[in-house]
């Protein structure tokens, strides 16, 4: 009796954070599609010429366009936060795959996790750091 396994498609995976945004990423070897949240990735991202070069941008640093499948889990935050929140999954899927990638990625900037976020208001203020009006009588 002959038992041959079957098939397995590799999964890399990645998490991207910016802002509120959280992408969870997974690579897998295809044509080149980008799905996010169950969505087409060019209806999803607005059809934003911007925000889908973003999104590809690791896979073209490296020449890997159309390789691999992006299968996208998006949330909080807005669409500039998520698309950025992707490139970082995305670059660190790649990573994943070959740790020869990390060199090109870092000196392009997509392994740099943007840390910026908005800061809490505090007790007396009207916003994070903006005080009431003075008012001398």
């Amino acid at each position: 009796m002959n038992i041959t396994p079957l098939p397995t498609k590799v999964i890399y995976s990645g998490t991207g954070r910016r802002k509120a945004s959280i992408a969870r990423v997974r690579l897998i070897p295809g044509s080149g599609q980008l799905v996010i949240n169950g969505l087409p990735g060019e209806s999803y991202l607005q059809f934003s010429p911007n925000y889908i070069r973003t999104t590809y941008s690791p896979l073209q640093t490296l020449g890997l366009n159309k390789e691999y499948d992006i299968f996208v889990n998006a949330q909080g935050g807005g669409l500039t936060g998520q698309t950025d929140a992707i490139r970082l999954g995305v670059a660190r899927a790649l990573c994943c795959i070959n740790p020869e990638h990390r060199i090109p990625l870092k000196a392009e900037g997509h392994l740099t996790r943007d840390s910026r976020i908005k800061e809490r208001k505090k007790y007396g203020l009207r916003k994070a750091r903006k005080a009431p009006q003075f008012s001398k009588r």
